[in-house]
């Protein structure tokens, strides 16, 4: 095991996820990049990226949702790879349905992408930072965390609990030195399912009325660094054109 310093990146996706892991790993922690199994390919096509640029990187197809495989993540990256400094939750689970079409099993399975997941990944995080008094633990959140919209009955109640479990924990964690925030993305991000639904993103992308992953990563990355006399618990990121 090595002493540097780890972020792990739960819902390393193609665009955000990946921007805050290559954020990171520019900042000189290894980089683990997490989501499910079946998009371990994927996963280790970006790990690859990173370690081209120089940095460290390790891919596991792990989800979420399973409480002893993330309990076994966790212990190993511990164990093998190094301390963990920065862990990040950011799985989506973004679907709308009218109230009458959303089914037991789509409500229950949001929340567990959504809230039960992050549940897990801030517990085991927390386990391994409380020994040593340090960390920054940091939650994806969306407009949903803060408004139930029409047809997101599923996608708010998901998020709502989120955004209540960074909280408990920032109230818990904070007097131990571990930093928890949650940053409330509202808008639309220039991501693959962004661009496949939508004719304008390059025109919104050139006058900045889209967010960028990378400038999401960024402010992760602030997040971070924040000095603890003056901590940031939330955070809302929007373009400067978005209405709220």
């Amino acid at each position: 095991m090595s002493d540097v310093g780890v972020c792990v990146v739960i819902g390393a996706g193609d665009d955000t996820g990946a921007a805050i892991a290559r954020a990171f790993a520019r900042e000189g922690l290894v980089t683990c990049v997490v989501r499910r199994p079946r998009h371990l390919e994927r996963l280790e096509a970006l790990a690859a990226e990173i370690r081209a640029e120089g940095y460290a990187a390790h891919a596991f197809g792990v989800d979420a949702r399973d409480e002893s495989a993330m309990v076994s993540l966790f212990e190993s990256i511990e164990d093998e790879i190094g301390p963990i400094e920065v862990t990040v939750f950011n799985i989506g689970a973004n679907v709308r349905f009218p109230i009458v079409e959303t089914t037991a099993r789509i409500y229950r399975k949001v929340w567990e992408m959504a809230a039960f997941a992050g549940f897990l990944t801030g517990r085991e995080a927390a386990r391994h930072m409380l020994p040593r008094e340090r960390g920054t633990i940091l939650f994806t959140g969306a407009t949903a965390s803060v408004r139930g919209g029409n047809g997101f009955s599923a996608f708010a109640g998901a998020k709502h609990a989120l955004r209540a479990l960074a909280q408990s924990m920032a109230r818990e964690l904070g007097p131990k030195n571990i930093h928890v925030a949650h940053v409330v993305i509202d808008g639309a991000i220039d991501t693959n399912f962004i661009r496949g639904i939508r004719p304008d993103v390059d025109e919104m992308r050139e006058g900045d009325a889209i967010l960028s992953p990378d400038a999401i990563a960024a402010a992760y990355v602030m997040l971070h660094r924040q000095h603890r006399s003056a901590w940031t618990h939330e955070m809302d990121l929007r373009p400067w054109i978005e209405k709220w």
